[in-house]
């Protein structure tokens, strides 16, 4: 057998093994989508100008976030701030064409409220995507008025017209553009794009001075931001590659060196919360790099953007399983997932929207913001279950949803994971035969203890089905196929392990056990557990 065989055998078990642990969904994972507005790329794509076709663009948006829920994707980033025009009446720039067909001109409603409110309703976050430095051709709308109103701000590069970085009114004015948004909008993420320098800028300072230069920037957004609402995240979407690496080379496309990024920096600084570096490569010019990004996030959350778009025959000769393996790998790592842009995931290039659809096919929370606030959040109230849904009270921002048919349900368990940040405190769902579990949480993400839909057992009596025994035998509950262990755990109902037993058998034997009630729990890889249900023993006296 040859040691080029055996590599390829080794790399090959390798992607099994590792799409096998990547299957199971997690409970906390970034899933976000580039919702492109420029030139009506991803969306609109009518013209706002009437009652009817005011409705129709509304209509065009609600079809697409139905279709993102159902991908799982749970934060949307769309585009606000397009080249000095937006898609909300500001005081400081006009309105973009793309949604009226006119540049300056109202399309008759706020685009970026109504997306809030209906992603709001959908469970996902809203980030207000902002292009920063570059502010579109020289003589269109938006380039123009910033050039009249901030003389000697605006740099010319060919066609198009740049902010400066090293000009600190750069700074302050993108400030206000994002303070703006901030205070008048209940969005859950400010999102910088383009945030560095042009790749075909001549810089004149050094490359240290140029990344304090962009820094100062970002630093003067962080600041307006939380000032007003300390939980908006702030983000950003640096070039793929950091940097050079020690075994692996970025080609002269990176970050830190080429367009004075220090993304990495922003997050050990705090000035980032998140970021969505831009890896649109593949191979060697991804993994290596991927990894990097993972071990220096400083506690923070990454999710690297995925170039989808090289699915589309015009784009790029790529192949589905180019961008399945760097999914399946992301999540290995930790990682979160954000996918360029939104066209490409709906239009199912290549099955990519099939296979996301599948991967993502339970929900998952944005991992919480513990290094910005950490009390956790009052619990909800008591929960009354219909035949068609429950409500409850309670007095958080949102609520998460959790469902199972064993009690008490496990919101360890990212399956019983149904809803996530709803805002009413009720829910319209088939109840027979599931028991239900509410937490509160907070808008940093913090989650309360939960409050389950049944009472817990007493010594005496218990209100939620048994799992069969009969003093002796313990029968298990079939496996099921999502489950990885091999080991069965029998606790107290107070937490203390009695026993650990194979969970290859179908019943195991509890006969010295003393009568009482028990819970057990499955003991997977990574010492990962779920409960599987309670069980009594119970001995006939002689």
């Amino acid at each position: 057998m040859s040691k080029r065989f055996i590599i390829s055998l080794y790399i090959f078990f390798s992607w099994i093994a590792l799409f096998a642990q990547s299957a199971v969904s997690p409970k906390y994972e970034v899933r976000a989508v580039w919702l492109t507005t420029i030139g009506g790329l991803d969306w609109p794509h009518s013209y706002a100008r009437s009652s009817y076709s005011i409705e129709k663009q509304k209509n065009e948006l609600r079809t697409l976030l139905d279709l993102y829920q159902k991908a799982g994707i749970n934060t949307v980033l769309i585009q606000t701030r397009i080249r000095a025009t937006t898609i909300y009446p500001s005081i400081y720039e006009p309105w973009d064409g793309c949604l009226s067909g006119n540049p300056g001109q109202s399309p008759g409603y706020d685009a970026l409220q109504f997306a809030i409110d209906e992603c709001h309703k959908r469970g996902m976050e809203l980030h207000a995507w902002v292009v920063t430095i570059p502010v579109g051709k020289w003589n269109k709308l938006g380039c123009q008025r910033l050039r009249q109103k901030y003389p000697s701000l605006i740099r010319k590069i060919g066609p198009d017209g740049y902010m400066n970085p090293e000009d600190p009114r750069t700074a302050s004015y993108l400030a206000d553009i994002c303070a703006e948004i901030t205070t008048n909008y209940d969005i859950d993420g400010i999102h910088l794009d383009y945030i560095r320098y042009p790749e075909t800028w001549k810089l004149k300072v050094s490359h240290e001075q140029g990344r304090r230069y962009i820094t100062n920037i970002v630093s003067a957004i962080h600041n307006r931001v939380k000032t007003h609402k300390p939980w908006v995240k702030i983000s950003a979407s640096p070039i793929g590659k950091f940097n050079d690496l020690s075994r692996y080379r970025s080609n002269g496309w990176n970050a830190y060196t080429r367009v004075c990024q220090d993304a990495q920096g922003w997050l050990r600084t705090g000035l980032m919360d998140q970021l969505y570096p831009m890896m649109y490569f593949r191979n060697d010019q991804f993994f290596p790099f991927a990894i990097d990004w993972a071990e220096q996030n400083s506690g923070k959350t990454v999710a690297p953007g995925l170039g989808i778009y090289f699915l589309n025959p015009r784009e790029g000769n790529w192949k589905l399983s180019d961008i399945t393996r760097e999914i399946h790998f992301l999540r290995q790592y930790g990682l979160g997932q954000a996918y360029f842009r939104g066209k490409f995931l709906t239009d199912n290039e290549q099955g990519i929207y099939d296979f996301v659809c599948q991967f993502n096919r339970h929900p998952a929370l944005v991992p919480p913001m513990t290094w910005a606030g950490k009390t956790e959040p009052q619990a909800p109230g008591t929960i009354q279950v219909y035949n068609n849904g429950m409500k409850w009270s309670g007095n958080t921002p949102y609520y998460n949803i959790y469902s199972s048919r064993t009690w008490p349900v496990d919101t360890d368990n990212p399956e019983n994971l149904i809803a996530i940040r709803r805002q009413e405190s009720s829910i319209t769902l088939p109840t027979e035969g599931r028991y239900f579990a509410v937490t509160g949480m907070d808008q940093y993400g913090n989650e309360s203890r939960a409050q389950q839909s049944h009472n817990l057992p007493k010594p005496k009596s218990i209100d939620v089905p048994l799992l069969k025994c009969d003093g002796k035998w313990l029968t298990l509950p079939p496996k099921d196929h999502s489950l990885d262990a091999k080991f069965v755990i029998v606790g107290t109902l107070q937490g203390s392990i009695i026993g650990v037993f194979n969970y290859q058998d179908k019943a195991i034997n509890v006969s010295r056990l003393p009568q009482g009630f028990y819970v057990l729990k499955s003991l997977g890889k990574k010492s990962i557990t779920h409960r599987l249900g309670f069980f009594k023993i119970e001995r006939n006296k002689r």
